[in-house]
């Protein structure tokens, strides 16, 4: 019997051997004519030379995606050990539901930094992830901490990190600024980084800071006002247009035709919030209106039931008639 000993250096043991050893069992099972045991950041291999060989390509296929994604899932795994794969029994569901485990983990979009896990929390949530799959527009209407910027952002993330995408452009409109942005100290991107800190939040959740700067320098991660939009053709790319309340009609639509055959848009807004001038009626409206009933359009109004703040965030947005 030989044996085969691999120590695991670029990557945490913990994320890639999975919540609670979830992905190391998955392993361990695809290859039953092997003993595998992994201590720290050691693997020891029992077994035919053949098999090992076997045994440690897929593994190092699996360590260097998610080296180099920074994300691991059961389904890369499965996608990368291949007729190999034998996933593990499902859990036994309680009387009248889905068992945890299975929720847990189909909830979960993308894998952060150290293993955050970044899931859909309600079903609104769970409605937009699904729906970005079917449709290549997608609404999101919800009043403040709903989540819907951050799950939207988190979609995008996933479709880059899972190669669907090429590119992820995050916009804004820059209200509050209007004329007197000039007037603001710094370049134009310490003008404008202010009224997109929100977006920048949220990657940084979901993304390691050497990865995020990366992204950004190299553009593979754009984030702009929405100004900046007009006369380009946005495509092989997954756009997220926040605050849309904000958006005028002119902007909302030259937002929208922007859209290029292979791209997924994602409008997110707060009908309560419009920062617009009084006389300036907000764009979200009447794209609602106009665009309900379109094929691979969808609209998600999410509730105070999808709000993931602090619990007196509910009752301030009732006191203010946010929600009913």
């Amino acid at each position: 019997m030989n044996e085969l000993k691999i120590t695991l250096e670029a990557v945490n043991p913990a994320v890639l051997w999975g919540p609670n050893n979830e992905y190391f069992e998955l392993i361990k099972r695809s290859f039953p004519k092997l003993k595998v045991v992994a201590r720290g950041d050691e693997v020891k291999v029992l077994g035919d030379e053949q098999e090992l060989i076997h045994f440690n390509t897929k593994l190092t296929a699996i360590i260097n995606h998610l080296d180099k994604y920074q994300n691991l899932s059961t389904n890369d795994i499965e996608s990368i050990l291949g007729e190999n794969a034998r996933p593990l029994p499902k859990p036994e569901t309680a009387e009248g539901g889905e068992s945890n485990a299975v929720a847990s983990s189909s909830e979960v979009i993308v894998f952060g930094p150290n293993g955050i896990m970044v899931k859909a929390r309600t079903d609104n949530q769970r409605r937009m992830v699904g729906s970005i799959v079917k449709n290549d527009v997608l609404f999101a209407i919800g009043p403040a901490g709903t989540g819907k910027t951050y799950t939207a952002v988190a979609l995008a993330v996933r479709a880059l990190k899972n190669k669907e995408i090429k590119r992820i452009i995050l916009t804004r409109p820059a209200v509050e600024a209007g004329e007197n942005l000039g007037f603001l100290p710094g370049d134009m991107k310490e003008k404008i980084d202010p009224y997109l800190r929100p977006l920048y939040d949220a990657l940084d959740d979901m993304l390691p800071p050497d990865k995020l700067r990366q992204y950004l320098e190299n553009r593979t991660i754009e984030i702009a006002p929405l100004a900046f939009m007009r006369g380009r053709t946005l495509d092989n790319c997954f756009v997220i247009l926040d605050e849309a309340q904000n958006a005028t009609e002119m902007q909302l639509k030259m937002f929208l035709t922007r859209m290029g055959p292979s791209a997924k848009f994602i409008v997110t807004g707060d009908v309560t919030q419009v920062d617009l001038p009084k006389k300036q009626m907000s764009g979200l409206f009447n794209a609602l209106r106009i665009l309900e009933g379109i094929k691979g359009i969808e609209v998600i109004y999410l509730s105070g039931k999808d709000v993931v703040r602090h619990k007196l965030v509910v009752k301030i947005l009732e006191a203010y008639g946010d929600i009913q």
